[in-house]
């Protein structure tokens, strides 16, 4: 009786080399490569859009989330809450400066429209090496791992990237310094802390890895519980304005993601120990 389609190909999978995985491991990264090459010649044809609209809007004192500060400010009477009077001057000084801008600007949103297709592409590749359970238990790592980084983006976005501008751009050493910002530093702080957040929100997957393999332990992620509680606040403190509530928009929700991941580490570990003593 011939084989099915699906054993040869589980037997290949079995029985190939290492230099066969490598080859295949290059495939992957090309097609992910090939995919944001395609989004950043996309993102490149509206940059008026990506500029104008996205991201230069959170210096704006009209930008959404500073119009909604400023009314939470006025609720709450909490003056320095408002974001209301940015005069942030962004100036190129270097000849090929916003040309280059534009291409990095391009690669870079290519690269985050792309995220869930990349995030696939790994998944594909790690998944004929996993375990009929860890298939069962590992299914949805695409779509969570694709949620949680558009979530750390959007967040990023629309909170620390209008505080984070607003404080840097108007701190002042002294009255007599004017702030006028280069465009490839205000570019660079923006995607930094708008990609670096993102990448934060993954956590949970971190953690649930790690947790799989035995380098975190529930137990140890409660122990150093109030270790993250200070990074936070202090992260909090350098980029928002001097007052609590400000503080608190910005922790809760990174609080929260530390939570989330000692609940999965708590129970990925318990299955874990199930295993071990089955």
């Amino acid at each position: 009786m011939p084989e099915t389609t699906s054993k040869r190909k589980k037997k290949s999978e079995r029985e190939m080399s290492f230099w066969e995985h490598l080859e295949e491991l290059r495939w992957h990264l090309v097609r992910s490569i090939v995919a944001i090459v395609v989004l950043a010649i996309v993102a490149f044809f509206f940059r008026h859009i990506i500029f104008d609209n996205i991201i230069l809007a959170p210096k704006d004192s009209d930008f959404i989330t500073n119009r909604l500060l400023c009314k939470l400010a006025d609720f709450l009477s909490v003056k320095a809450l408002c974001i209301d009077s940015l005069s942030l001057k962004i100036i190129n000084i270097k000849m090929s400066g916003q040309f280059l801008t534009h291409m990095y600007v391009s690669i870079v949103v290519g690269f985050i429209v792309a995220f869930p297709y990349i995030i696939y592409e790994i998944w594909s590749f790690i998944k004929p090496a996993l375990h009929i359970k860890e298939k069962k238990y590992t299914s949805g790592a695409v779509i969570i791992s694709s949620l949680l980084f558009i979530a750390g983006i959007l967040f990023s976005y629309f909170l620390i990237v209008p505080l984070t501008v607003n404080f840097l751009g108007t701190y002042q050493v002294s009255e007599f310094v004017q702030n006028h910002v280069s465009l490839s530093s205000y570019i660079s702080t923006v995607v930094s802390v708008t990609f670096g957040v993102g990448v934060v929100f993954e956590l949970p997957i971190f953690i649930y890895f790690f947790t799989k393999v035995g380098i975190v332990t529930p137990s140890f992620l409660r122990k150093n519980r109030k270790y993250m509680l200070v990074i936070i606040l202090v992260l909090s403190a350098i980029i928002t304005p001097p007052d609590v509530f400000s503080q608190i928009l910005v922790c809760i929700p990174l609080l929260g993601l530390y939570e989330l991941s000692i609940y999965v580490s708590e129970k990925i570990y318990k299955k874990r120990e199930l295993e071990m003593a089955g």
